[in-house]
């Protein structure tokens, strides 16, 4: 009767051990299914995040990474409300971005991840625009153009009588935020009169179905619609960037030439979501793949001796930003960063 009891007890504590070591792999198993990392912000670094995201999903399954592009702006918003775990944007954070960070206890890490060039497109149709200059940038697009310059002849002598058509990224976009100061000369200093869209798709519609049309964006939509539209050369007027007008490359975008509408483009990571395993090796392989992949998607990776210092930004939770007040004009990226990795080796 003993060895029966015995031997019945030895039976349960065996189901209860084989119950407990099935509950512990489901809820492991459910956990891993739960594995998130959320991405919004710039429409312009999208492409480059969906991509990353794709090729790591092949490897991790169990990882649902989601991406939204509502500008940089935009993104920004959530990432300071810690909404998003990463902010995709095409420029800088701003102080008052940074300030709002701040408020909410948000510690970041800024990483630089690729270069972009912004083009300025026409229609194919057009065949009196070879070049544009800076100044006549300005003249389209500042808020002194607003209701002025309607016609093409108003911009250059020479040009025709034809009505201009504008397309461009909405106020949220931090491509419209960079045109402003590099092209026009101050934050929000732009007309309003304008067709705006955060969806640079649709300014690619725009200004491939109207001769008049004009518009900017991220390069890398130019390359993707390049059968649609036509790429118009920029010149600085300063010959020590490169004389005369220059079209937007990977050579001349790294070396800084396409100026002043060359820039870098960035992930912003929370602190505390890079803190968890799943975020952390998410940004880890992004660092990995991205110069590979971001010219995959058309845009243009660091120069090579950059990326191990931006990777060890994220190993070493490098907080704040390269930048002050969210300016970068009179800087370069590369500058920036070995000047702030050779600080920060003199300081350990």
């Amino acid at each position: 009767m003993n060895k029966i009891i015995v031997a019945f007890a030895a039976l349960t504590l065996l189901n209860a051990c084989n119950s407990s070591t099935d509950n512990t792999n489901a809820k492991q198993d459910q956990q891993k299914k739960n594995l998130t990392v959320s991405i919004d912000g710039s429409s312009t670094v999208y492409p480059i995040s969906e991509a990353v995201a794709e090729e790591y999903g092949k490897q991790n399954p169990d990882l649902k990474v989601t991406i939204a592009e509502s500008g940089t702006g935009g993104g920004m918003k959530k990432f300071s409300a810690g909404e998003i775990d990463i902010c995709d944007a095409s420029r800088p954070i701003k102080k008052e971005e940074a300030d709002a960070c701040a408020v909410k206890n948000i510690k970041y890490i800024e990483l630089p991840i690729a270069y972009d060039g912004l083009s300025v497109v026409v229609n194919p149709k057009n065949t009196w625009v070879d070049k544009l200059t800076v100044a006549e940038l300005k003249k389209i697009w500042s808020s002194a153009a607003q209701g002025k310059i309607t016609s093409w002849n108003q911009v250059r002598p020479g040009f025709p009588n034809k009505a201009i058509k504008l397309f461009g990224p909405g106020t949220d976009s931090g491509t419209f935020d960079y045109f402003c100061e590099v092209i026009n000369g101050k934050r929000g200093d732009h007309r309003g009169d304008y067709t705006a869209s955060e969806d640079d798709n649709i300014l690619v519609q725009g200004v491939s179905s109207d001769e008049g049309a004009i518009g900017y964006f991220g390069l890398a939509y130019y390359e993707g619609n390049s059968d649609k539209l036509k790429l118009i050369p920029i010149d600085d007027g300063n010959d020590a960037n490169g004389k005369g007008a220059i079209l937007p490359t990977l050579e001349t975008v790294q070396n800084g030439t396409y100026a002043p509408l060359s820039r870098a483009l960035f992930l912003y990571a929370n602190t505390a979501a890079e803190s968890r395993q799943e975020v952390k090796d998410f940004l880890s392989y992004y660092l990995q793949n991205v110069p590979k992949l971001s010219k995959e998607v058309g845009y243009i990776p660091l120069q090579d001796d950059l990326y191990p210092i931006v990777t060890q930004r994220l190993q070493n939770t490098v907080t704040g930003s390269l930048y002050t007040n969210g300016e970068e004009m009179g800087t370069t990226l590369e500058g920036l960063l070995k000047g702030n990795a050779a600080t920060s080796s003199e300081t350990h």
